[in-house]
Order: C-alpha cells, then structure tokens, then sequence
C-alpha cells in the first residue's frame, strides 16, 4: 500500500518503511509524528483520491534525525549601481521513516520509545557531581560584551566620510562602523583575509570589498 501526503508544502509519495527527508518538524528522535493530510492511498491499481485529503485517513512516521538541507546561496546584483549582496539559507529538515498507513479512522499501534528517567544519586556526592557536569555560565555582562565585539579595531582620530567611496552608501557606512572601520587607510590595509572575514560576516561580497579597497587606496593617498 502507499499513500500521497503533503508537508512542509510538498507532496511525497511513500509506503510503509520509507526514509524520507522532509520540512522539519517539532519532535526528538524517536517520536511517531503524524501526518494527517493524506491526498491519495492506493495499492496496484486501485486508488483512492481525496478531495481534498482523504477522510480519516492517516499516517505515521517515526522521527530518525534532525537536521540541515546544503547550503543554497542567494546573489543578487545591480547593474551600473556597484551593488551586490550574497546571502547563504540552510533549510532545516527532518529525517523521517514511514511507519504506518492508516485508513478509516484506525488508530495508531506504534508509540514514540519511552525513555526511562535517570536516578539522581543521593547525599554531597550527587550535588558534587551536578556541581562538576554542569558548564560553566559567563557572566550576562560578559557574554554581551563578547557577542558584541566588532570585527576590528577602529583607530583614534576623526573617521573619514566612507559614502565617498562608490558603492558606500549611508547605510553600508553604519554597517563598517559598527564592525570598526572608519577611515579610508583601514580599508586600503584590508588584507585578504580580512575581505575573507567581512564577506563571512557582513553582507558584502568579497569582489564588492576588494573594489572598496583599490578607490580607498587613491582617496588615502590625498
């Protein structure tokens, strides 16, 4: 028997034992997730449709793995404007595989596995070894600190007007700021691996960074 079911958006034809990888789906390993719309069932020729989803029909699948899609990147360019922005999506996915196709209302005989609760051990020695397995938590001051940390350090002095630089807009300018570059002699001094590390983390393109670089080098020069 197989059955048509739709998730995420997506349509997948599937029978019993199928690995299937489909649009995540809020559950730990292990869990029986159930599928509700079911667009079609048949076996051999004989095939049922719905309209749309077939009534009290259902499906049952077990949760294997949690996981990401590859990495699709989004670039995006405008012509004669020295614009370009690269943007990288991971769709997260849920390995699942088939367990039961259920018809007229039946009920489900697969349950998610039951994990037996860990003892505690008892007296000091148990709250030692809490004590030891718990990590270790930064101060709430420190750890903003350290998420805020800009990418570089900016120099002493007057910033220099970065939207003078083609392609630097008032925007971009507030975006180097903040990541700590403001003068012109910052951006000629940008190795590659600093072009490497802003394309990773700002939404620039390298080539859009190292173009940046070569009008910084005239404009330090004055």
């Amino acid at each position: 028997m197989f059955a048509v079911i739709k998730t995420g958006g997506k349509q997948y034809r599937v029978a019993a034992n199928d690995l299937l990888k489909i649009e995540k789906v809020e559950a730990n390993v292990g869990d029986i997730v159930e599928i509700g719309h079911v667009l079609a069932h048949g076996e051999g020729e004989n095939v049922t449709f719905g309209a749309p989803f077939v009534d009290g029909a259902l499906v049952t699948a077990e949760v294997v793995e949690q996981g990401k899609n590859r990495t699709v990147i989004a670039f995006k360019k405008r012509r004669r404007q020295n614009s370009r922005r690269k943007i990288g999506h991971r769709q997260l996915l849920t390995t699942v595989r088939i367990s039961e196709i259920l018809l007229g209302g039946a009920k489900p005989t697969k349950t998610a596995a039951v994990k037996a609760p860990k003892k505690e051990a008892k007296g000091e020695a148990a709250t030692e070894a809490k004590a030891e397995a718990a990590p270790k938590k930064e101060p709430k001051a420190k750890a903003a600190e350290t998420a805020a940390a800009p990418l570089f350090k900016a120099p002493k002095g007057e910033p220099d007007d970065l939207t003078v630089i083609k392609g630097i807009g008032p925007v971009a300018a507030k975006d180097l700021a903040e990541q700590g570059i403001i003068t012109f002699a910052q951006l000629a001094k940008l190795s590659d691996k600093d072009v490497a590390k802003i394309d990773e983390h700002m939404p620039f393109s390298a080539d859009q960074i190292k173009d940046w670089r070569e009008q910084a080098k005239e404009l330090a020069k004055k």
